[in-house]
């Protein structure tokens, strides 16, 4: 459908003249052709280190979900001393899972916005690790979330992912 035949078929309904409807279709655009493609997309391909960083972060949020749902589990069937923080707690883990699910698909896509949470996220699972592994003397938890963390932080510094979001930054 070419601009004048929607400009026609709009002036026959609307009962205007042509100058009427010319004035319309140059404010908000004439209808749009069904068979036109979109346009390309120009980014460039994902390095291996991102993508490598991408997947440990969906198993890192992965945990997180399970875990929420661990914690739903053990409130509903057990007898928490506050309701009330035990739903919080299922809350907050679930939307930290959340943000590393939604930080995991921007990593894979190389989005600009996902590598400052995904740091972030990582410097909150050290804290946390690191006080599971030494003062809560629950090693089996801490030292397997501070190596996922070491593990993500060398991919995301590795000079191909810094180059990757260097040029992501530019577009």
């Amino acid at each position: 459908m070419t601009q004048e035949s929607g400009a026609a078929g709009r002036r026959g309904e609307r009962g205007g003249s042509g100058q009427r409807a010319g004035r319309f279709d140059r404010l908000l655009g004439g209808a749009a052709d069904p068979a036109t493609p979109g346009p390309a997309a120009d980014r460039p391909e994902t390095p291996v280190a991102v993508r490598r960083a991408a997947l440990v972060v969906a198993l890192e949020a992965a945990l997180l979900l399970g875990g929420a749902l661990v914690l739903l589990y053990l409130t509903l069937t057990g007898d928490p001393e506050s309701v009330r923080s035990a739903v919080g707690e299922v809350v907050y883990v679930s939307l930290f899972g959340a943000a590393m699910t939604a930080a995991a698909v921007g990593l894979w896509r190389t989005s600009p916005w996902a590598r400052g949470p995904v740091v972030t996220l990582q410097l909150i699972l050290a804290a946390v690790g690191f006080y599971a592994a030494f003062h809560a003397d629950r090693p089996e938890i801490g030292i397997p979330v501070l190596a996922l963390v070491a593990v993500e932080l060398y991919l995301l510094a590795t000079p191909e992912a810094r180059l990757a979001y260097f040029r992501a930054s530019e577009h």
